[in-house]
């Protein structure tokens, strides 16, 4: 987690290129508030991108372990991967 100063979105207004140059280059966000509160950040592209595919990996953790927990919990056996293949028409 950043600890540096929020910028506050008027003084963002008139830095912004400094703002966007300064997440490209230090991979860290910088974090914009309004009354003392934070309400927005500025992170590189590249950095969110990596971001989203890990959430997206740990979405597909998640769903894989609770379906190793409802087979657990009702004691049925996973369905053969041929017969996945087959149910979706790919043999």
């Amino acid at each position: 987690m950043s600890t540096t100063v929020p910028v506050s979105v008027s003084d963002a207004r008139d830095q912004l290129a400094s703002i966007i140059d300064r997440a490209r280059t230090e991979h860290q966000p910088v974090f914009l508030s309004r009354r003392g509160r934070r309400v927005a950040a500025v992170i590189d592209v590249d950095d969110l991108e990596r971001l989203i595919e890990l959430a997206e990996d740990m979405a597909d953790i998640r769903a894989a372990e609770e379906s190793r927990e409802e087979m657990r919990r009702t004691k049925s056996e996973p369905t053969p991967w041929e017969q996945v293949k087959a149910d979706l028409g790919l043999v």
